[in-house]
């Protein structure tokens, strides 16, 4: 039996216990900063608020100190908000034991001093010098894997033994990982894909929705292929796969339908979304004085578009 880590009890980190432990591993989660999931995770029952489900009773809950570091883990899996990273990253640099890490996290972070954009992984690695990184993006939506709907998702590292090593541990019938090489463009893939389902979201129509949907994909090929990630990524799971998902019915398609319908992004988020967490507006305001100084607007006036909306408080406005 292999012993597993998720730090992050929110709903995607909680969901993933599911494979975990499905495929008979001991699982153990933590939670930093809410007392929220510390509450439900620490439950007699395991009620977890934000999946409206029932978590297993053979998941163990600890509470976050640095001695939980001081036990060995198979893996340790980090399902933090990007807002984290540098907090964990900080604790895993002074790890004894060196277990593989594996990123559920999206996003990226523009290192201003540097004048670059980072993947999260590059962040780990350059910040805290932890190289034994994987991630693993794609079209999970965690209330559907909780229920153990079918679910495709792509491990990507450096060393693709290692990814394999990964997916052995959390496989199952419903839950299948793919695997890739190309962890640049997995990661580039699965952040700017929030950005893009916010202006897909914006088509007032299926056939103005889908002629957006083919000039994202268009645009995501150029920024991979600008950030050195390869093509077929965008047409991969990561790619095309979590914009569709996305796109289709998650937070940040919904905040472009209201962007599609006239209002402002702040109106529309007092108005009708004051309490959700919306992941494209986050990633547009980190990587938006990057993008407009450094990459040629041609190339991505769907972007630049949402980019300016958003920064300026504007209605959103794709000739």
């Amino acid at each position: 039996m292999k012993k597993i880590l998720i730090i992050g009890g929110g709903a995607m980190g909680s969901a993933f216990t599911i494979p975990c432990l499905d495929n008979k591993n001991s699982v153990t989660i933590t939670e930093p900063y809410s007392k929220r999931f510390m509450k439900d995770l620490s439950s007699k029952n395991k009620f977890h608020s934000a999946l409206k489900i029932n978590l297993p009773a053979k998941l163990k809950f600890k509470k976050f100190s640095n001695d939980l570091f001081n036990e060995k883990f198979d893996l340790i899996v980090i399902a933090l908000s990007l807002s984290g990273i540098d907090f964990i990253g900080k604790k895993l640099k002074n790890l004894k034991i060196k277990s593989p890490i594996l990123v559920l996290t999206k996003g990226l972070k523009n290192k201003k001093k540097k004048k670059k954009i980072w993947t999260i992984s590059e962040q780990l690695n350059k910040n805290f010098n932890l190289s034994n990184i994987s991630v693993l993006k794609g079209p999970c939506l965690a209330k559907e894997l909780v229920r153990k709907n079918q679910t495709s998702v792509v491990i990507a590292s450096r060393n693709i033994k290692i990814a394999k090593s990964i997916g052995k541990l959390i496989s199952t019938r419903y839950y299948l990982p793919e695997y890739s090489k190309d962890i640049l463009g997995v990661e580039v893939c699965s952040a700017i894909k929030n950005i893009y389902s916010m202006i897909i979201g914006a088509g007032q129509s299926l056939n103005s929705s889908s002629n957006l949907f083919q000039k994202s994909i268009l645009e995501m090929k150029y920024l991979i292929k600008y950030f050195k990630g390869k093509d077929e990524t965008i047409l991969g799971l990561a790619g095309v796969g979590d914009l569709y998902v996305s796109a289709a019915g998650g937070r940040n398609s919904k905040m472009g339908s209201y962007l599609g319908k006239g209002f402002t992004f702040k109106s529309a988020k007092k108005k009708f979304m004051p309490k959700d967490t919306i992941e494209g507006e986050q990633l547009a305001k980190e990587i938006a004085p990057f993008i407009l100084r450094k990459i040629n607007k041609k190339n991505i006036p769907l972007m630049i578009y949402l980019l300016k909306a958003i920064l300026n408080n504007k209605k959103l406005k794709i000739n």
